[in-house]
């Protein structure tokens, strides 16, 4: 506690041990009164009931003390909560993507990385997009928390104040590999941070396919790789005119992916499932793909062989 890691560690820790010591004083000081009172009005050595008269000063300190240690807890919430939603006019500016299940963090210059890599004692904004399903934004180290609300605008921001690699976690559940979207935020020098963002890549254009950018604006990508690697869903490499293994209507079959398949693929994921993979995942994109980005998704996996 009271570390340097990022500019709100302090107030945050200190509202955290306020009411941590608040919580355990009542904690103690209830449960001895409470033996107490076991032991001194126990029936053998009290066998008659006395009626005990209500006491009015008694009643309003009870409620009085209690009513200022809240708004105290208040204060100190507000206090910690209100900088975390002010951000600096000169700080820099990351977007963090959370998709199914991982992290990946766009920079100026169209630039990509998996990992989170900021200069030391310089404030930074981290606007917050999911193209799927909910995410959660947390740095326990930097004692922030944001959730990532697909077509939702919103953020974070902080100023880094201890070199070193820092937890990044999803702190919503997303779905069946949530507990692997793990990521890595690196603090480094200004000198070790601009060597490090001139030797990342500028993101390849898609050679003009509007169909890659389709399926990553539905976070199709999150699921179906297009390298050939295995994920929740099939690969889409190679998978146009290939013959594969499904089951439809509880029956095996085989079935040749054209444009009729990909289509119920996507209007219908459920009525023909590949085979070794876990029907029910995959939500229907009746509405939200129209036909022109079926076009483009199909000529874009025709293309990928």
């Amino acid at each position: 506690m009271f570390s340097n890691a990022s500019n709100f560690v302090h107030n945050v820790d200190i509202a955290f041990l306020f009411i941590l010591g608040v919580s355990i004083f009542f904690l103690v000081g209830l449960t001895a009164l409470m033996i107490f009172f076991i032991v001194k009005y126990r029936k053998s050595k009290h066998p008659v009931a006395i009626q005990v008269k209500d006491s009015t000063a008694l009643e309003i300190t009870w409620t009085t003390i209690p009513l200022i240690l809240v708004l105290v807890m208040f204060y100190l919430g507000w206090a910690g909560f209100l900088p975390m939603r002010q951000v600096p006019k000169d700080a820099m500016r990351v977007k963090a993507i959370g998709k199914m299940w991982k992290w990946s963090f766009d920079y100026p210059g169209n630039k990509e990385a998996d990992t989170l890599v900021l200069p030391i004692n310089k404030p930074v904004k981290i606007d917050l997009f999911s193209p799927d399903v909910l995410h959660g934004f947390s740095v326990p180290s930097f004692r922030i928390k944001e959730d990532v609300v697909p077509g939702k605008n919103n953020y974070s921001w902080f100023i880094p104040g201890e070199i070193g690699e820092y937890d990044l976690f999803c702190t919503v559940y997303c779905g069946v590999s949530h507990s692997y979207m793990r990521g890595i935020i690196k603090i480094v020098s200004q000198k070790d941070y601009d060597k490090w963002i001139a030797a990342v890549p500028v993101k390849k254009k898609l050679d003009n396919n509007n169909g890659y950018k389709v399926l990553e604006k539905n976070g199709c990508i999150a699921c179906h790789s297009v390298d050939g690697s295995r994920l929740v869903g099939p690969t889409l490499k190679g998978l146009y005119d290939a013959t594969i293994d499904v089951t439809a209507d509880g029956a095996p079959k085989k079935v040749k992916v054209d444009e009729t398949y990909i289509k119920n693929s996507i209007y219908d994921p459920n009525k023909e499932i590949a085979a070794t993979y876990a029907p029910g995942i995959m939500r229907s994109y009746t509405g939200v793909v129209t036909d022109k980005d079926l076009a483009s998704i199909i000529e874009y996996l025709k293309s990928i062989k």
